[in-house]
């Protein structure tokens, strides 16, 4: 079954390893085969990958598109996943669904789990933010 892909103008697009951007008018096209493909909204940038969740997205990504070396990426995603946990007990519903993915070898869908683990990192600080914030005097 073929995937088609709808591009912006200017829009990036990693297919097979290979980054593609778009030019100046939007474009359409089918993949035909089964292959990685990350659109510019769904790539996370080393440099972006600051918090231990998006450390985690960034090397599911790069399963997904380098699956020669996956013994490497996996060994560094259960060694973030186990700190993780450790720090936050309660998300470990949300990584047993990812974990499964990927050992269903599900990459993208476990990219698009781990979002949800970004957005729940995110409600955690902002507890814990919420908590250690100082009384304002009156």
């Amino acid at each position: 079954m073929a995937l088609k892909i709808q591009l912006k103008p200017h829009e990036r697009v990693v297919i097979a390893g290979a980054s593609i951007c778009n030019g100046p008018t939007a474009a359409s096209f089918l993949v035909e085969n089964n292959v990685p493909i990350l659109r510019e909204k769904d790539i996370l940038k080393e440099k972006e990958a600051l918090s231990p969740a998006k450390k985690i997205y960034f090397v599911i990504q790069v399963m997904y598109l380098d699956q020669d070396n996956l013994t490497v990426h996996h060994k560094l995603y259960w060694e973030l996943v186990r700190s993780f946990v450790q720090a936050v007990p309660s998300s470990l519903s949300l990584i047993d669904e990812i974990s499964g993915h990927l050992l269903a070898s599900r990459y993208y869908r476990a990219l698009k789990a781990t979002r949800k683990l970004i957005d729940y990192e995110k409600s955690v600080l902002s507890r814990t933010d919420e908590g250690t914030a100082k009384p304002r005097r009156s």
